[in-house]
């Protein structure tokens, strides 16, 4: 078969958007192009690479075993016209983060890097963990900085550094003004403002809390740190959250970090990268940025 660099550069981007419309326009194509090199592609293979669903195209078994693949040859043919050229390779890439890491880790992260790298271009795509985790699986981001834990085979966790959580509440809350040393006991009855579940915040509070609280009562969850902590320090129950996201609200005395030793609060955070993925200069310089950083 005669198959095209452009055939697999519309099934990748096919794979990444889920429709024909949004990958013709990655690919600069008109949709009609693009479709017409899908279909070309997939009639040299003799097989289908996406069930269609509707105007959604979703990878089938076969098109998920050879996008790896597809997407390792034209990072190596991009790489290789740039040095016929006798240009650097570029830095593009797309890079997801997890709500904590994004809010309190990314700006210094990306603003350092693009010190060192200021020719490189940084997309970034935020979400909780189980997201970045599904979204690296399938190739949407080169790699993702998150909180929680991941046991897919086809994909690496590398250790970045590490977070603490405390638990936290108003300084008016009863258990703030006990002037005793706190017990698991105490916390029997208290209403929770937590994390989603699926945020890696939420699986260390279900992980090292929950289990010794049988009837724990989780009055709210939310998807945003701020919006938890400002509901806690007007007063309603306590959270479990990252001590990046409570120093603020520490330091202008609208919240106060209950000592909590009976609980385990400290979590690594992961970089997280597909082994299939080809690891071009641009990703291993910032995977190496972060290493020591």
């Amino acid at each position: 078969m005669r198959m095209t660099l452009r055939q697999l550069a519309v099934f990748v981007a096919v794979a990444q958007e889920g429709t024909v419309t949004k990958a013709s326009d990655a690919v600069r194509l008109t949709q009609s192009a693009a479709s017409m090199a899908l279909a070309d592609l997939e009639d040299g293979l003799g097989a289908p690479l996406f069930d269609r669903l509707g105007k959604r195209l979703q990878l089938n078994d076969l098109g998920r075993f050879l996008l790896p693949q597809a997407l390792e040859i034209l990072g190596r043919c991009e790489a290789f016209e740039q040095a016929a050229k006798g240009e650097l390779q570029s830095i593009d890439l797309r890079i997801g983060a997890t709500l904590t890491i994004s809010d309190y880790l990314m700006p210094d992260l990306m603003a350092n890097f693009l010190q060192v790298q200021p020719q490189a271009h940084l997309q970034l795509q935020v979400g909780n963990t189980r997201q970045m985790i599904e979204a690296v699986n399938q190739f949407q981001l080169d790699l993702a900085l998150i909180e929680g834990s991941c046991f897919l085979p086809q994909l690496q966790c590398i250790h970045w550094r590490d977070d603490e959580l405390a638990v936290c509440c108003s300084p008016n809350h009863p258990l703030a003004n006990l002037h005793r040393e706190l017990k698991q006991s105490d916390f029997q009855h208290v209403e929770w403002i937590l994390r989603e579940e699926g945020s890696g915040t939420r699986e260390v509070f279900d992980n090292a809390i929950l289990k010794d609280l049988e009837n724990a009562n989780i009055r709210l969850t939310l998807g945003h740190n701020e919006a938890i902590l400002k509901i806690v320090a007007g007063g309603l129950g306590m959270s479990c959250i990252s001590k990046l996201a409570i120093q603020p609200l520490l330091d202008k005395g609208q919240l106060v970090i209950l000592k909590t030793p009976f609980w385990q609060l400290a979590r690594p955070l992961y970089m997280l990268v597909h082994r299939q993925k080809y690891q071009g200069p641009g990703l291993r310089a910032f995977l190496k940025f972060c290493e020591h950083g």
